[in-house]
């Protein structure tokens, strides 16, 4: 990835939400730097295809694919995200793609923490792959 990342925390402590937080950094900025390499989409359209690969109800269709594939410490990590999330919910999504959505990110936010870059990178490719955005 772009930054090495050096956590002065365990990252077995630090909270699910924070991971998450990281992860959705992580996702977007794959997502924009995919799009930026692969199209010429002025940056207002690009910011609209984006938004068709972060949503949360986009989130949960790529957990869908990438399920399979995970570890059983993976697993446990995007179980922990998925229940850390908060009560409320996004607008236009469901409480079970956002849960998902949540996961998604804590496991790619992990994965960042730990500089596992290749496994996102294996990851990111199933996405970029497989799932189709809705148009």
């Amino acid at each position: 990835m772009l930054f090495e990342a050096k956590p002065q925390v365990d990252i077995h402590e630090m909270s699910p939400l924070a991971l998450a937080f990281v992860g959705d950094a992580v996702l977007e900025l794959l997502v924009r730097q995919r799009l930026v390499e692969t199209t010429r989409l002025q940056p207002g359209r690009l910011h609209s295809m984006a938004t068709r690969y972060v949503s949360a109800h986009a989130q949960n269709q790529e957990l869908a694919l990438l399920e399979p594939m995970l570890s059983e410490e993976e697993q446990t990590v995007l179980r922990r995200g998925k229940n850390a999330s908060k009560a409320s919910v996004a607008k236009h999504a469901t409480a079970q793609e956002y849960r998902a959505s949540t996961g998604l990110e804590c496991l790619l936010g992990w994965l960042n923490l730990q500089g596992r870059d290749e496994r996102i990178a294996e990851l990111f490719e199933v996405i970029w792959k497989e799932y189709v955005p809705e148009l």
